[in-house]
């Protein structure tokens, strides 16, 4: 009996773990799409910067109404729901590439977020829910590890087909060359996407379709009745938890800007894309690396608010040596904030819903809306590189976003905080 307990135990780690690694490689996929389509359809700095825009606004439209679809189907079914709706996003990246229409990218990407929204909102909690509580961390630590990893992996594997010869192409279109030749040379780059998405779309039909069958159990999501949970506040008395929802909205920004832009920044630095194209997989490298340094040091040694308050003042290092150095120094300073960033997450979640009782799926739904700051902080840097023509200058923006957090980690996360009620 134990045995089968142990293996259905077994199976839904790993179930809930190759979640973990489809989501964290759609969602790094972004920085390869980025040059790729900043090529493909002819887009300047500040139009390429609508990828990231596209992709994680589907968090702030699909957050509260992904909690109100989990209740109807529960974790399990929603699972499933997700995966489709984003293999509906990446079919329309085929019409999209054969008419190589920015547009129709922009709207796959944006029903991928979608559809990735919905697959966080239910196996997010589910990685607590599915073993005794005292290893929750454990578990959290593996998926972690998981979406990390296909970060890692996503830039060498689709890096080395979408970007190929990147470089020698772009001079041919600065060249002088006709508008059919032009036209025959980007249209060719564009098929290189549609391959890759059909397999990426039968492999998310297909694990829908497994989880479906799976022996998952169909976890509904019901409220708690006891008086622990019971709504003794009104919910906008939390303070803090607004303020953590900024700090979100703040991180994710910056984490998008050092993960998904810093291909295009050592392009601008005149980094080969033969070697570029894999510079998101050293900031995931790097992001795993920390990810460890915190699973090790918390809390046996150091609590996380600690932690988080060393990381940002070192990620405020890091930036500024961005700023100020030259060349392949600049673009490995921000690729060490990964290392850094890594801690910013596990940290101001718990910090943010600790003591909400009642309210702490809604608080839990207004915490992924913040993941919107990666569509609206890399638009402002878009626009900023635009206007100036300086793509390295324009990282001053994630300056207040670190001092925003590190206000958070140290007196935020307090405001409005009543211990008694933990």
């Amino acid at each position: 009996m134990a045995n089968n307990r142990d293996k259905s135990y077994g199976v839904s780690i790993f179930l809930i773990g190759t979640l973990f690694f489809i989501f964290g490689f759609i969602t790094w996929l972004n920085g390869t799409l980025i040059p790729y389509l900043k090529t493909t359809c002819q887009l300047d700095d500040e139009q390429a910067s609508l990828v990231t825009f596209a992709f994680f606004i589907s968090y702030f439209v699909m957050a509260i109404p992904s909690s109100i679809i989990l209740k109807k189907t529960g974790f399990k079914n929603g699972m499933g729901l997700g995966l489709i709706v984003m293999a509906i996003g990446c079919l329309i990246f085929i019409p999209a590439a054969q008419q190589r229409n920015y547009n129709y990218f922009l709207t796959g990407l944006f029903v991928q977020g979608l559809g990735l929204t919905i697959l966080q909102a239910a196996s997010n909690p589910y990685v607590t829910i599915i073993g005794p509580i005292e290893s929750a961390a454990k578990r959290i630590s593996i998926m972690g590890i998981a979406n990390k990893a296909a970060g890692f992996l996503i830039p060498i594997i689709l890096g080395g087909i979408l970007l190929k010869n990147v470089d020698k192409l772009n001079e041919q279109l600065a060249g002088d060359i006709s508008a059919v030749q032009k036209n025959e040379i980007l249209d060719t780059l564009a098929q290189r996407i549609i391959s890759p998405y059909i397999i990426l779309t039968v492999v998310l039909v297909l694990v829908a379709i497994f989880i479906r069958l799976s022996p998952l159990p169909n976890i509904k999501d019901e409220e708690n009745e006891t008086k622990e949970n019971e709504k003794r506040r009104p919910l906008s008395s939390y303070t803090y938890l607004f303020l953590g929802a900024l700090a979100i909205f703040a991180y994710v920004g910056v984490e998008v800007l050092a993960g998904d832009y810093i291909i295009r920044y050592g392009q601008f630095l005149d980094v080969p894309t033969e070697y570029a194209k894999y510079l998101t997989s050293l900031t995931l490298f790097f992001m795993v690396a920390g990810y460890l340094m915190g699973v090790v040091l918390t809390p046996k040694y150091m609590s996380q608010e600690k932690l988080l308050r060393i990381c940002l003042i070192a990620s405020l290092v890091l930036i500024t040596g961005v700023l100020l150095s030259l060349g392949k120094v600049s673009v490995l300073l921000l690729s060490l904030l990964g290392f850094t960033h890594a801690i910013m997450w596990p940290a101001i979640w718990p910090m943010s819903i600790k003591g909400l009782g009642g309210h702490t799926k809604i608080g839990s739904a207004l915490l992924i809306m913040g993941i919107a700051g990666g569509a609206i902080i890399p638009l402002i840097y878009g626009s900023l590189s635009k206007s100036s023509g300086d793509l390295q200058q324009s990282f001053w923006i994630m300056i207040p976003c670190y001092l925003y957090i590190l206000f958070f980690a140290t007196k935020g996360h307090l405001i409005g905080y009543k211990k008694e009620e933990q």
